[in-house]
């Protein structure tokens, strides 16, 4: 039936009883409670980080995973020490931006290219005081190379038949270690361009040293077969702790699948929570003070300036 134009409510609809708003199945009405993120605090300083992770960052520096390319081979596309950072040219944002966020408030971080290839890596050795280059180098990259060093850091091309120098050269500030059958003269420029004291050694029994170790002035990690006795020998000789582990998952190629400095390291996408805690422990990041080391570094970079 219509009553007034509209139909009359039959017997069933009359007996419904009322909706309850919004939710009709609820026996108490829901309250909208107020979003707190996890890192918010009401008593938080506002000087303070908001973000964990920039907190984290500017309490320590740890160890970093990245990748180049889909390669975990890091220290094939980067070199880094105390002064400066040489990354290769061509790569991915994401690959440069782990090292800049990192590095770029107290380091330069330098695009750069060896002989037109990307292997920068694996194809110079350097330390705070100075850098050494295959004499395949273009005299164009040796400049940049130069002007986008810091000043004081000497740049060296040298002539020699092992032209993968970070192959067969590992170094920190005060000692390096070499292939047994580098040239005496290449030992010489090495030497006097990075300041050290030169050592020929082999690291279990494998003679190309710049892949199989990787050491700082703070510690050290060498090939995972090395003895206990050997590695007794190379720290007493190096001056600094040394443990055996691997990068990347096992990869025994510790000095191709990490860049390490006396503050901060960067590994291979697979390296495992294991390894990176090893690192991270045998190098000492979590003490480390990144402002504090760059400023004495650069007192001592202006004093050896004559």
């Amino acid at each position: 039936a219509v009553v007034g134009g509209r139909p009359a409510k039959t017997s069933n609809e009359q007996k419904r009883k009322p909706s309850r708003g919004r939710y009709p199945y609820s026996s108490q009405r829901r309250t909208k409670r107020p979003r707190i993120t996890p890192w918010a605090s009401t008593t938080a300083d506002a000087s303070q980080p908001r973000h964990p992770a920039s907190r984290s960052r500017n309490i320590s520096a740890m160890a970093q995973r990245c990748q180049f390319e889909n390669s975990n081979e890091v220290g094939v596309f980067a070199n880094l020490t105390n002064a400066y950072c040489l990354v290769a040219v061509g790569g991915s944002e994401n690959f440069y931006s782990v090292f800049e966020a990192e590095l770029a408030d107290h380091i330069p971080v330098i695009h750069a290219s060896i002989a037109g290839v990307r292997i920068v890596g694996r194809l110079t050795v350097g330390n705070r005081k100075g850098l050494v280059v295959p004499s395949s180098t273009t005299d164009q990259e040796l400049l940049h190379i130069r002007n986008s060093l810091p000043d004081g850091v000497v740049v060296t091309r040298v002539e020699e038949r092992l032209s993968a120098l970070g192959n067969c050269i590992a170094a920190n500030d005060y000692v390096a270690l070499v292939h047994t059958d580098i040239d005496r003269e290449t030992e010489d420029i090495v030497a006097d361009t990075l300041g050290v004291e030169v050592i020929r050694h082999s690291i279990a029994g494998q003679v190309l040293v710049g892949s199989f170790c990787k050491f700082t002035n703070l510690g050290g990690l060498v090939h995972p077969t090395t003895s206990i006795e050997e590695q007794d020998e190379l720290s007493s000789l190096l001056q600094v702790p040394l443990i055996a582990g691997t990068v990347n998952r096992g990869s025994e190629v510790v000095g191709a699948g990490m860049v390490v400095n006396d503050w901060s390291a960067f590994c291979g996408l697979d390296t495992t929570s294991t390894e990176l805690s090893v690192i991270e422990s045998i190098y000492k990041l979590r003490d480390a003070n990144p402002s504090r080391l760059v400023n004495e570094l650069r007192g001592t970079l202006v004093e050896a300036i004559p």
